[in-house]
């Protein structure tokens, strides 16, 4: 299962913090998978992804209570998908990573993450996957507010080329994980530094 985060409504569809739905979207585009409402608290999306492997069912999940209500949805589509905690790749914003930089990682805290923090407490463990986009930091953020301010605002228009090419590198590695598993996909994409053409 691969939850992308985000919040929901149109005033945050281009947000930092919601780069996590826009790699879902992504990947429902590449595989003709269609997003459906659910009762499970966010919109699912399940068929087939062709991987560097062959082919691998998946269902794709966007929680849609808000980034930090996301557990619960995750927790719900989970269990009614009879998925492991280790069978999870959840997708997300990262500001302790430079804008255009990816890292996949397994388990971990949530570093003030909101969206993590829920599906930890929801999940009972903090052992899922992790695709970790590089959103980058504000410049001279010095409280709280200014790392809130700076997720919850959209991305320059100037940057619209590199934050799809973001997007497409996120959904490649999400693709390497299921079908190749975490450890080879982890060799493949950690190791890259695929630099911006612009700063943030």
């Amino acid at each position: 299962m691969v939850v992308g985060l985000g919040n929901p409504g149109a005033k945050y569809e281009r947000n930092r913090h919601n780069v996590g739905f826009r790699v879902a979207d992504e990947l429902a585009a590449r595989h003709g998978m269609s997003w459906k409402g659910s009762k499970l608290g966010g919109d699912v999306a399940t068929g087939l992804v062709t991987t560097p492997r062959g082919r691998e069912k998946a269902a794709l999940l966007k929680p849609m209570e808000f980034m930090n209500l996301s557990g619960f949805a995750t927790q719900r589509a989970a269990k009614f998908h009879e998925v492991e905690i280790d069978q999870i790749v959840v997708v997300h914003d990262e500001i302790d990573l430079d804008f255009g930089t990816l890292r996949l990682k397994v388990a971990g805290g949530h570093g003030g993450h909101n969206g993590l923090r829920s599906l930890i407490e929801q999940l009972g463990s903090p052992d899922f996957l992790r695709v970790r986009v590089g959103v980058g930091k504000p410049p001279h953020a010095t409280q709280e507010k200014d790392v809130a301010g700076w997720v919850l605002s959209d991305f320059p228009a100037a940057l619209a080329a590199d934050v799809a090419d973001l997007v497409k590198r996120s959904a490649d590695a999400v693709e390497a994980i299921l079908g190749l598993g975490m450890p080879a996909a982890m060799n493949q994409f950690n190791a890259k530094q695929s630099a911006p053409r612009s700063s943030p």
